[in-house]
């Protein structure tokens, strides 16, 4: 069991201006959209970080400390931290649980270090009742026990090796979000879909949801750049089979999107994403029933507040593709009985990623998903977005379109420390000029 002593420890705000390049834009964040943020938990030199945007950023940090003194966790066993952790929180979700992630996350670093594995490493390695004893099963054993997960993890044994050495060779499975931002330019999104394609991307995905003409004439110009295909609806991904998929943000209620929807079938997504409110099980439900006979399926979870809106939207059938955020969740922990319950659902999941960091962290938990519970790559992928690797000591590796498995220990989050004193908000030199810039 992973123990430690908190030698250090600091949190820090740090942010990114990606607004003023129209990155990240959508249907719900325009270019007033001023940056990403999250902050910089320090355990023993190990930076991990949490995720949001505008001004749920400033809570996050005061948040993080605020735990972290009531926890008094300087001498730590993980699972112990998290059941700690999830007394505090009380009702898991909001600001407060993002908080939490980002102290587990960094929890999780520091164990995969001691180890001298990369995180996908050591979960992968470890026994799995070691694993199970980090998952709290609470408010989800009407669907999933830890017998069932046991058996699951026990049927993963086979075949792990080939599957790792798979991994180590070719890589995970990954889709663009980088080319098709809705600030972005028409003349911007095909000199970045003509890049993407050169570099051997075949999976695309557009943000919609603001206006049915220009979504219609912007999925057009991707749909005959990246070529036609006769149904994507069971698309196994290949390769050279070319996709697209549509991301809404949540714009939409229930009937505005089976409409819309109705009105892009003819570019054949292989999904819509957030059609409507992450909170809205029944709605997601509704609209996944009516997409049934256009081919097309409904993406979520980016969003979902904790493991026990997941179960309800799989319970519900209210998902073809299920969506885990690395931050959002209660880190590693809560992560992992979300793929749980994915696969005993027969769920792919397709992890959301993107942001700053977020592809660094979800790499590791879709390759150990791989390679010891879903065991499959059907109609798996994993997002990618090619914007602030350069910020990060361990950026991602991608080699023809797929994820390589990281190779340095640790959860590859820590940050270079110029990039931090940079951009650390409002100090950092970047804000002092963007800042200084408004003010004039």
């Amino acid at each position: 069991m992973a123990r430690g002593r908190i030698s250090r420890l600091s949190v820090r705000d740090v942010r990114f201006p990606t607004s003023l390049g129209g990155h990240g834009s959508d249907a719900m964040v325009s270019l007033s959209w001023l940056f990403l943020g999250f902050l910089h938990l320090h355990l023993v030199g190990m930076g991990h970080l949490s995720f949001s945007i505008q001004t749920l950023t400033t809570r996050l940090p005061m948040l993080s400390w605020r735990l972290m003194q009531e926890m008094d966790s300087r001498d730590m066993e993980l699972p112990s931290l998290w059941e700690k952790a999830l007394k505090l929180i009380g009702p898991e979700k909001g600001v407060v649980h993002l908080a939490t992630a980002a102290i587990l996350n960094a929890v999780w670093d520091l164990w995969a270090k001691q180890e001298g594995k990369p995180l996908w490493k050591l979960l992968v390695d470890m026994d799995p009742r070691t694993l199970l004893s980090c998952i709290d099963f609470r408010y989800i054993t009407d669907v999933l026990t830890e017998e069932d997960a046991y058996e699951i993890l026990k049927k993963g044994q086979v075949g792990k090796k080939e599957r790792e050495e798979q991994m180590l060779m070719h890589g995970y499975p990954a889709y663009t979000t980088s080319c098709a931002w809705l600030g972005y330019s028409d003349d911007t999104l095909k000199q970045l879909c003509a890049a993407a394609l050169k570099d051997g991307w075949t999976r695309f995905k557009v943000k919609v949801g603001a206006d049915l003409q220009d979504d219609m004439r912007r999925c057009r110009l991707i749909r005959d750049m990246i070529g036609p295909e006769k149904t994507l609806a069971a698309c196994a991904c290949p390769q050279k089979r070319k996709c697209q998929m549509m991301d809404a943000n949540q714009r939409w209620d229930v009937p505005e999107a089976v409409e819309w929807m109705s009105k892009l079938a003819e570019f054949k997504p292989l999904w819509i994403e957030e059609p409507t409110s992450p909170d809205d099980i029944l709605g997601h439900a509704t609209i996944s029933k009516a997409l049934v006979p256009l081919g097309i399926g409904v993406a979520t979870g980016e969003q979902c507040h904790n493991r026990v809106i997941f179960k309800q939207l799989l319970q519900a059938n209210a998902l073809q593709f299920l969506q885990i955020d690395s931050c959002r969740l209660g880190s590693v922990n809560e992560n992992l009985s979300v793929l749980l319950m994915a696969k005993k659902f027969g769920i792919p999941v397709c992890p959301h990623a993107g942001g700053v960091g977020l592809c660094e962290l979800v790499q590791h938990l879709i390759i150990f998903d791989y390679i010891s519970v879903s065991t499959s790559l059907k109609n798996r992928m994993c997002e990618y977005v090619d914007h602030l690797h350069e910020h990060f000591k361990y950026p991602v590796v991608i080699k023809q379109a797929s994820y390589m498995p990281p190779k340095d220990a640790g959860y590859s989050t820590e940050m270079k420390e110029d990039s931090v004193r940079k951009h650390q908000y409002p100090d950092g030199d970047v804000w002092k000029k963007l800042l200084a810039a408004q003010e004039n």
